[in-house]
């Protein structure tokens, strides 16, 4: 097992995952130290093995939430826990397998080499993919590179990135959105705003069928209307702001030259 990590850690919300979450964990614990999971309010009995399982396991932290808040406030309540013991940096992943545990150090060592920026991951995608949602993705993404001004940020969905502890949390105690599937999107957004650069490393998407103990939550229709509300607050948020998001992006541009 990797030696603990002082600065850095990797935050793991989880709600309903099943058996998936042992592996997801048991993958991330191979790679990194500490591992933390917040399990959601989740009534599959996860919660209670995975306590378990901290308990012979120094590197293996785990929170019980009683009732499923969203992902959003799963990741919340990890931070705060992770800036009051010292913690700067977060790599957040999901439960289910998708993405790519083995990628953890190179993400963490990008952080460490740039602690002032985000850095996200930007999904490769294979065959197991819904079409569906590759293309629905196309659409919040562009709205993403509005909304920052073209800041850079090369996906706006995939949750396996490493974010500043102190600037999330204080995006997201301003606020009460971003509690819930929104969370991914409006965080890149929010902090891009505040100037935290992002850092673009691509990281492969896996999406795993029921047979191979995929579990997946999210509702076409549902989540869609989320998403759309989301970026229409964002967008009505941006116009207040785009004097100074101009003003920003201007001032950081080198003199014109012939």
């Amino acid at each position: 097992m990797p030696d603990a990590s002082r600065t850095h850690l990797v935050l793991i919300p989880s709600y309903n995952t099943g058996e998936r979450l042992f592996s997801t964990v048991a993958a991330a614990r191979a790679q990194w130290s500490p591992v933390w999971v917040v399990i959601d309010g989740s009534d599959d009995g996860t919660g209670e093995r995975l306590q378990q399982m901290a308990a012979g396991d120094p590197g293996l932290r785990v929170w019980v939430l009683p009732q499923n808040q969203g992902k959003g406030s799963a990741v919340l309540h990890g931070l705060r826990a992770a800036k009051d013991a010292g913690f700067t940096h977060a790599l957040t992943m999901d439960s289910d397998g998708q993405h790519p545990a083995d990628l953890i150090p190179a993400f963490m060592q990008a952080s460490l080499a740039r602690p002032e920026t985000m850095v996200l991951g930007r999904p490769v995608f294979d065959a197991s993919a819904p079409l569906l949602r590759v293309r629905g993705r196309r659409v919040s993404n562009g709205w993403t590179q509005l909304e920052t001004l073209f800041a850079g940020v090369g996906d706006s969905l995939y949750g396996f990135r490493v974010y500043p502890v102190t600037d999330l949390i204080a995006v997201m105690e301003r606020q009460p959105w971003m509690r819930r599937f929104d969370f991914d999107t409006e965080a890149v957004v929010r902090l891009a705003w505040r100037g935290v650069k992002p850092v673009n490393i691509d990281a492969p998407v896996k999406y795993l069928t029921a047979e191979e103990g995929g579990v997946s939550h999210f509702r076409y229709g549902r989540d869609n209307v989320l998403l759309t509300w989301m970026h229409a607050r964002l967008m009505v948020e941006f116009v207040l702001r785009l004097p100074l998001l101009l003003f920003r992006k201007l001032a950081k541009k080198p003199p014109f030259q012939d």
